[in-house]
């Protein structure tokens, strides 16, 4: 799924994480501090609660993980049972789950509310970046224009429950939008088990949920993007979603002008930016604006964040500068 870059403070950085970890740390009588850390949706899941019962905790967590893992098999598109693989490779799709209609319909809304900067059917774009890197070649020009014919999300056709493209070659990638999307149905499995204080921390996509220990407020760094734990900022947060959308991570050539986020307009990925970190009451459109204001340039990005209520954001520009909303707070 996607990569991003937010870690909860506290925790053991992403690349020290075995598979499987947990621990529980008693503060005083009447409050744990429950941590189960595991491999999932192609990163590591870190969930902490706190909780007067260790156990009630544990047993949650594993509720949430498996509904994790029930909801990656829906969103994969590397799983070759999943929806999402059969729509891609047969161009239509019927008896789509509930999970992934919802999913289709918010992608559609911010596709709408971002004029186009955010769209899942990019997917060809991506897909010839990858080949490419196979080959050890960058694409050329006219190979980006070719599959820039099939990036159009209003070619998505969707009725009772069917999906089909309108274009043979259209395929589509949520990995900007559903890793949040399965965050949050996450951290419901959790309050509906009576865990109501609780962080989940997927990769770097984060829900937080009432306090921390004591009563605290979660404390979050965000990433540096040059990995020299720098942090552009430290913010507390109550209950509310943080992601980040960041070109670090996942690059398809030497001098990283190709990755894994892409202007659907241009084909190319954007440059201007190192990182977006975006606040928002939901990680699915803490995910989504993440991405979106990737794709916009930093001056554009952030007037579409002012004038968007709720929501803030914070930009790493390439050249090192921290840009951020007007009413972000650290």
């Amino acid at each position: 799924m996607k990569y991003s870059g937010l870690l909860g403070l506290g925790s053991v950085a992403g690349s020290l994480l075995p598979v499987e970890h947990a621990e529980a740390l008693l503060f005083h009588k009447k409050e744990y501090k429950v941590s189960n850390t595991r491999l999932a949706m192609g990163t590591y899941v870190a969930m902490t609660a706190i909780h007067p019962s260790r156990d009630q905790a544990e047993e949650a967590f594993g509720r949430a993980f498996a509904e994790i893992e029930r909801l990656s098999k829906i969103f994969s598109r590397y799983d070759a049972s999943s929806p999402v693989t059969e729509l891609n490779h047969s161009g239509r799709l019927k008896g789509m789950p509930v999970e992934m209609q919802e999913v289709l319909d918010r992608a559609s809304e911010f596709h709408r509310q971002t004029d186009g900067m955010f769209d899942i059917t990019v997917s060809p774009i991506v897909d010839l970046y990858r080949h490419c890197r196979a080959d050890g070649r960058e694409p050329k020009a006219s190979e980006i224009e070719q599959a820039l014919q099939l990036v159009d999300s209003t070619g998505l056709k969707m009725k009772d429950g069917t999906i089909r493209f309108s274009r043979e070659g259209m395929g589509i990638t949520l990995d900007g939008i559903a890793k949040g999307y399965i965050v949050d149905r996450a951290s419901q499995v959790l309050i509906g088990q009576g865990i109501d204080n609780h962080l989940i921390n997927a990769g770097g996509d984060i829900k937080t949920s009432g306090s921390a220990a004591r009563g605290r407020k979660w404390t979050i760094a965000v990433q540096d993007p040059r990995k020299e734990r720098a942090y552009p900022d430290i913010i507390e947060m109550g209950t509310g979603a943080i992601a980040t959308s960041g070109n670090y991570e996942v690059y398809y050539d030497r001098e990283k002008v190709f990755h894994h986020i892409v202007n659907g307009r241009s084909g190319y990925s954007p440059l201007l930016s190192a990182s977006v970190s975006v606040i928002a009451s939901s990680v699915l459109e803490a995910d989504a604006l993440s991405t979106a204001v990737f794709v916009y340039e930093p001056d554009l990005g952030l007037n579409f964040m002012n004038q968007r209520p709720h929501c803030e954001c914070l930009i790493v520009q390439r050249d090192g500068q921290v840009r951020t909303s007007a009413g972000w707070y650290g």
